[in-house]
């Protein structure tokens, strides 16, 4: 008699959902120094389509801002704003809910991540900016720090009798958000 086939992750499609470039201050903001203050924010969601398929979302947002033109030290300018939502349908298949929910929060995040920074870099470029590389990210580590966070905010709701209001929803549960 054969055993059931273990926890089983399959790539269905991954696409492009959504990109958006924004340069405010072009063609001004050429004109300076380049040493921008970067903000990277990336966010994962997902949503269960139908049996065993699941879209995940991972949205990358880069704001890059310079100093203003005047001497005002509250001066930074937007050079450019960069968001890319990239998202794949996944099929999970022979898992508990725990570790679906580790899965759709670090694996697949994980395996959409290097076509979101290429998303996010190739715009940065056309815009005539340099390249921004996107740092590897380490989505075992920030699904951890969720937990742990979580696991700390339901002890802290616990105590005030709110236990029941404390959890992460369908679409987001157990998400980073890393800046």
């Amino acid at each position: 008699m054969d055993a059931a086939p273990g926890p089983q992750v399959s790539v269905e499609r991954i696409y492009l959902r959504d990109a958006s470039f924004e340069s405010p201050k072009a063609p001004d903001v050429f004109a300076g120094e380049w040493q921008p203050k970067v903000q990277v924010d990336i966010n994962a969601s997902n949503r269960h389509l139908e049996g065993s398929r699941y879209e995940v979302n991972l949205t990358v947002t880069l704001e890059a801002k310079v100093r203003a033109a005047s001497e005002d030290p509250q001066g930074d300018e937007v050079a450019l704003i960069v968001e890319v939502q990239q998202a794949g349908i996944f099929r999970l298949e022979g898992m508990d809910d725990a570790l679906r929910a580790r899965v759709l929060a670090t694996t697949c995040p994980a395996t959409l991540f290097p076509y979101v920074r290429e998303a996010a870099d190739s715009l940065a470029v056309r815009g005539s900016f340099p390249p921004f590389l996107l740092a590897p990210m380490n989505f075992d580590a920030l699904y951890a720090e969720a937990q742990r966070r979580f696991a700390e905010d339901a002890g802290l709701a616990e105590d005030a009798g709110l236990a029941e209001d404390a959890g992460f929803a369908e679409d987001g549960g157990g998400n980073g958000d890393a800046r």
